[in-house]
């Protein structure tokens, strides 16, 4: 049997790179009765049929991990890529996704795109709230090839997920990255600012010495029914989870609480009121869901 990794998946055929090419296979019935599904990303076995240059994938190798959204497995990082302009960078987004970064426990950059459209101070900003917390901060611009060879060095020998909502310039970065891959890119509507859906499908791009890299579909917003206990959200931002050590009561939400440390670090500016409002935010989301 060949061994390889499932690019992509339409319609119920799974394509499958290995050292030998690209084949079209089907999934055996068997993981269809155990209710697995394959997910872009995983490592497989594969038989080829005797008749054509098709195959069905016979054995699923155990997953180093997995993403819900998309849903993809295998990723030893991400990447969340913001625009500053057109969009406009969107806090309350990118702490999201940065949530859901960390729960899945994977290795994360920001990317901040778009930087030749700057004209402010908005960028120092993003990088004193994010570089403070041990986020590393690339800044690029598809535009000019500014940061580029810096996003280059971080995807080498990675399988990559870009994240971001449409609009930021993922597919032009990628473009830029391999111009072979050609991707559709679209401009942001003028009249809801917000980029045009671009990307139709999850798919796992092979960038050569880079690794390989997914485009995803956009992402308007992402629900976060994946926490089950309140009191974890805090662990996911994290420099609330270091303070959250020195606050009064285990299990301290930090919102009304008294002697919260947590509460004490927004105050004195040790903790951005930004992402402290975006976590009262995704606190109180949760305690509706937990309601319901």
């Amino acid at each position: 049997m060949l061994e390889g990794i499932i690019i992509k998946g339409i319609g119920g055929f799974y394509y499958v790179d290995t050292v030998e090419g690209v084949y079209e296979c089907r999934a055996r019935g068997i993981f269809r009765e155990q209710n697995i599904t394959p997910l872009i990303g995983d490592r497989v076995s594969i038989r080829l049929s005797e008749e054509d240059d098709t195959g069905y994938i016979e054995r699923i190798h155990n997953r180093r991990s997995q993403l819900l959204r998309p849903s993809v497995a295998n990723i030893t990082q991400v990447v969340i890529v913001m625009s500053i302009k057109k969009p406009d960078i969107n806090y309350w987004l990118l702490d999201r996704f940065l949530v859901m970064a960390e729960y899945e426990g994977l290795d994360v950059h920001i990317c901040i795109n778009k930087i030749d459209l700057h004209n402010g101070d908005t960028i120092d900003i993003i990088d004193s709230i994010y570089s403070k917390i041990d986020y590393k901060v690339i800044k690029t611009s598809s535009k000019t090839g500014e940061g580029i060879s810096n996003l280059k060095d971080i995807l080498e020998d990675n399988i990559t997920v870009f994240a971001g909502p449409s609009g930021v310039g993922k597919s032009s970065l990628l473009n830029r990255i391999d111009p072979k891959l050609n991707l559709k890119t679209g401009d942001v509507s003028r009249k809801t600012t917000r980029g045009r859906h671009t990307t139709r499908h999850v798919e796992l791009m092979d960038l050569g010495a880079y690794g390989y890299v997914v485009d995803s579909p956009g992402f308007s917003s992402l629900d976060l029914d994946f926490i089950e206990d309140e009191v974890e959200l805090g662990q996911y931002f994290r420099e609330i989870g270091y303070w959250s050590q020195r606050c009064r009561f285990i299990g301290c939400l930090h919102h009304r609480e008294p002697g919260c440390e947590v509460k004490k670090q927004v105050l004195e500016q040790n903790i951005s009121d930004v992402r402290y409002q975006n976590y009262l935010q995704f606190l109180e989301e949760l305690k509706n869901i937990r309601r319901y």
